[in-house]
């Protein structure tokens, strides 16, 4: 079988969590999109279609992948999946779709199989309208699950997919813990790898949804841990409440409470304080006391800055999307729906920070601005993955550096209307 991973245009609605990564490899449950069908199905070929700037970075990391090869499409028969589907367990068994069918989510194309002829028709530019015109010829067929629009989308749908994708893993438990570590509900919602360490006064508790915990994760001492939940290979837990339809990716430092987010890889979040339906890009510190709101004292719906506009979340519980390699000093206090982009350094000033803070930005003393030198972010970012025997590549250092470019309209723009706001604000009658 031969797959191929593609972003459509609506790809750049992400916001910060996608400036660096295709939207297929953003996580949902304990895999991205394309970890989730590449274990399902005998794969022998893959390929992927991004944003050109993704390109070198993308095939850095993922060698045996076909990085926007037109030609390879001609060699063989592929399935095209739309990178922001989402699909239900059952819609996995149905992906084998015949020359004649496309995958439809509602009006939209999720799947589709492309013969080697086909391949012609399809261009970089413009490729939502070639695969709507393919769409069109072919007998349609509902495969079901959700499309991802928004960051949220990805938190709000993530404890159904922890469950689901618990399916593919299966229950390992097959050893004593000991009387020390409490064990509660079924065996069969509980996966804990043979090589994790699971110290004592632990507690697993799968009694609202399963729970699992990947190769080589240490589970330390006063660590609650509530299902459905996911510790992914490697990762870390100190003295840590983790509460249902939390992911914790590959490679983590976790301590204080979290609810309802998804830690995607390499975040740090060692000590003390609460993180609640959030998203965290890998190389994110989260310094001690970093704590966000993830609900409004009202009750009301949530609006979250993106691309320079607050949009409508409908929803109620919302907490924060923090993009890569952006820290956060003590005692940081993030408003509900904040947006905050790559590479940033937050310097708390004992308030509420903005609730958008664009890519390669400051806050210090609750003033946003362009403070931190692009040369130092990067030195900055270098000495981060070295803690973690990785390296800044020169692909990932171009990637940004182009980011950097190409936000800095944006930049500009949200510190001008930022110190608009605090000046009128100041201007205003007190009593």
């Amino acid at each position: 079988m031969r797959i191929a991973f593609y972003e459509d245009d609506s790809a750049t609605h992400l916001g910060p969590i996608a400036l660096l990564r295709p939207v297929f490899e953003l996580v949902c449950g304990q895999f991205s999109l394309r970890e989730r069908l590449l274990r399902r199905f005998d794969v022998s070929e893959w390929g992927v279609f991004v944003r050109p700037e993704l390109a070198e970075t993308y095939h850095e990391l993922h060698p045996a992948a076909r990085v926007n090869k037109l030609r390879w499409l001609g060699d063989g028969t592929t399935l095209l999946v739309n990178g922001r589907w989402l699909p239900a367990f059952e819609s996995l068994s149905r992906l084998s779709l015949s020359h004649n069918e496309v995958g439809l989510w509602g009006d939209q194309v999720v799947a589709l199989a492309l013969d080697p002829d086909e391949a012609a028709l399809l261009s970089t530019h413009g490729w939502d309208m070639a695969v709507s015109q393919l769409a069109r010829l072919r007998k349609p067929r509902t495969l079901n699950g959700t499309m991802i629009a928004r960051p949220w989308d990805l938190v709000n749908h993530n404890p159904k997919q922890l469950e689901d994708d618990f399916r593919l893993v299966g229950p390992l438990v097959g050893r004593d813990f000991g009387p020390h570590v409490a064990v509660l509900g079924p065996a069969h919602a509980i996966h804990v790898d043979p090589t994790a360490v699971i110290d004592p006064f632990v507690v697993i508790d799968a009694r609202s949804g399963p729970v699992s915990i990947g190769p080589r994760a240490a589970i330390r001492s006063f660590t609650a841990i509530e299902g459905p939940c996911h510790v992914g290979h490697d990762s870390q837990l100190f003295r840590a409440h983790v509460r249902g339809g939390t992911t914790i990716g590959p490679v983590c430092r976790v301590g204080g409470e979290i609810e309802a987010s998804i830690l995607h890889s390499h975040v740090n979040k060692y000590h003390t304080g609460f993180l609640g339906h959030s998203y965290i890009c890998p190389w994110v510190n989260l310094g001690a006391l970093t704590t966000n709101s993830d609900l409004k004292n009202d009750y009301s719906a949530v609006r979250v800055p993106l691309d320079g506009e607050l949009v409508e979340t409908g929803m109620t519980k919302v907490g924060c999307f923090i993009g890569d390699h952006t820290k956060t000093a003590l005692g940081s206090l993030f408003n509900t729906g904040t947006s905050v982009g790559v590479l940033s350094m937050v310097l708390p000033g004992g308030e509420l920070l903005p609730k958008y803070i664009p890519s390669f930005s400051s806050v210090w003393h609750g003033e946003l601005s362009e403070g931190w030198d692009i040369e130092r972010a990067l030195e900055t970012a270098r000495v981060a993955m070295s803690r973690r025997d990785c390296e800044l590549t020169p692909a990932m250092e171009r990637l940004l550096r182009r980011v950097y470019d190409e936000t800095d309209e944006e930049r500009r723009s949200a510190i001008e209307h930022f110190r608009d706001k605090r000046a009128n604000r100041s201007k205003m009658p007190i009593g």
